[in-house]
């Protein structure tokens, strides 16, 4: 029962406070011009990352208290929230943000996790149950790094409507279902929280979107399921099931892949935009936008059923 109201807080205050920021974001101009990169024609609103970061701290807050975790996620978000902001009100006035700033930013926010204890501990040889611990410099090392790749990756694939939250749906319920495998309660609301405000942001972001989560929301995903995937799927993890979080966020991981690697074929700058992500290419091939990302969820479907089928076999 506390999951289902979880979930349904979640999804109804997103609901509630999307129109609150559309009004917001059409007011100040912060809106989604149309350009050479983008598929839509029209301006859109660019403030649904707020929606999502309020209705997701109120949420975990209710259900959580105040614990590391969601002081981690309220205050690595609140700053991802804010560049994110600043960026999106930057490109709605042609301009472009500066990388150098997002990159300072998202390295800071990365280390958040382990002012609050939060990072990857080791792993344990499910042959006799011994936890092989790593190095504490590992932890950090290995913990930065994953948060700091989920924040661009999720940023990565929010490129048409209704991506990057659909796919963060089904990362979160895949975290949530391993939470509940692991028997490890608070993950699972947590999880269960994200996915909840993701389904209730989709009503306004699915083709035709009305509202764009913009950096904003992507970053704060991204950073979000990284702390839940450390704080959860990561710990005390077989050398096995350390695969199960890479492949619940398999679709953007694998995407961002294809992608640099294209980018250095091409001998693009990595940090550059351009319409080489697997969405463009679906597109060029024909797709529509509702195919392309069903296609895509599809992809993303069968990553998380991997991981929860790997979890299981090895429980």
């Amino acid at each position: 029962m506390t999951y289902w109201l979880a979930v349904g807080m979640s999804a109804v205050l997103t609901i509630l406070f999307v129109p609150v920021m559309q009004k917001i974001a059409l007011k100040y101009g912060i809106v989604d011009r149309p350009n050479w990169r983008k598929i839509h024609n029209r301006p859109i609103p660019l403030m649904g990352g707020a929606a999502l970061y309020i209705a997701c701290i109120l949420t975990i807050i209710a259900f959580q208290g105040i614990t590391s975790l969601s002081l981690c996620i309220m205050v690595g978000g609140a700053l991802l929230v804010c560049i994110g902001l600043m960026d999106d009100a930057s490109k709605a006035k042609g301009k472009d943000f500066p990388v150098w700033p997002r990159v300072i930013i998202y390295l800071g926010v990365s280390t958040i996790p382990l002012l609050f204890g939060i990072h990857m501990d080791g792993v344990t040889n499910p042959a006799n149950g011994h936890f092989f611990g790593f190095p504490i410099w590992f932890d950090a090392i290995g913990t930065i790094i994953w948060v700091f790749a989920l924040i661009n990756m999720i940023n990565f694939i929010d490129g048409v409507d209704g991506l990057a939250s659909g796919v963060c749906t089904l990362s979160s319920l895949t975290l949530f279902v391993t939470a509940l495998i692991k028997g490890q309660a608070d993950i699972g609301v947590t999880a269960i929280i994200i996915g909840g405000a993701c389904i209730g942001f989709l009503i306004y972001n699915f083709h035709p979107a009305r509202i764009f989560m913009g950096d904003a929301g992507a970053t704060f995903l991204g950073y979000t399921l990284a702390v839940i995937a450390i704080d959860g799927a990561f710990k005390k993890a077989t050398f096995i099931t350390i695969l199960v979080p890479l492949l619940a966020l398999g679709l953007p991981i694998l995407d961002t892949v294809i992608v640099m690697l294209r980018r250095l074929a091409t001998g693009k700058g990595l940090h550059q935009a351009d319409k080489l992500h697997t969405h463009h290419a679906l597109m060029r091939w024909g797709l529509t936008q509702v195919q392309t990302v069903s296609f895509m969820y599809l992809i993303a479907a069968l990553f998380s059923l991997l991981s929860i089928l790997l979890l299981v076999m090895k429980g």
